[in-house]
């Protein structure tokens, strides 16, 4: 069984933006820079035939290119802390494209993803880490410059089964349309 999830890839000049983070926090799990994405539908482990006609239908989600901003950094589980992330800003048209992400692997027989969006980038998963010691490193690191990329595609990603973090692999590429009218074709 396949563990499929859909997200958008990081240009590698944000990617090493976000890898002069790490270390510095005891006890995290720092995600490989070439592992970092931003994450629109996890679907979990399925079967083959579901994966396949996901696969498919999936090209069939029609999107202009995105502009994100990675603006912050943050954490998942405030009093338990369990993953850093660099928080994405508030984008109705990325809300819109992950709405139909969930949408369709619904539609088509995945169960539903009971944790709300939030757009983000995992830097780090931890176990053991106090609340503490997490505030500590933010608010030591918590001056991130926004970090803006333009998303022309989203990719379906598979993952082995592990506690999460990679290694990733690309099974899929869906470019998005290009909207000439906004100068964002190269």
């Amino acid at each position: 069984m396949p563990r499929l999830f859909t997200g958008l890839e990081l240009p590698a000049e944000i990617a090493t933006e976000l890898s002069l983070l790490r270390g510095g926090l005891a006890g995290a799990r720092w995600i490989e820079p070439e592992d970092y994405h931003l994450t629109l539908r996890f679907i979990g482990d399925i079967g083959r035939e579901l994966a396949n006609d996901i696969a498919e239908a999936l090209a069939s989600i029609e999107s202009q290119p995105l502009r994100i901003t990675l603006e912050r950094l943050a954490v998942f589980g405030s009093d338990r802390p369990r993953a850093l992330i660099a928080r994405a800003s508030d984008n109705a048209l990325l809300a819109t494209l992950q709405g139909e992400h969930e949408r369709l692997v619904r539609r088509l027989g995945a169960p539903a993803d009971a944790r709300k969006f939030t757009p983000h980038v995992t830097l780090a998963r931890l176990r053991g880490v106090s609340a503490a010691a997490v505030g500590a490193y933010i608010e030591t690191r918590g001056d991130m410059r926004p970090l803006t990329f333009a998303a022309r595609r989203f990719v379906l990603y598979s993952s082995r089964e592990s506690t999460g973090g990679g290694p990733y692999r690309i099974e899929a590429v869906y470019p998005f349309a290009v909207d000439r009218a906004r100068g964002w074709a190269d």
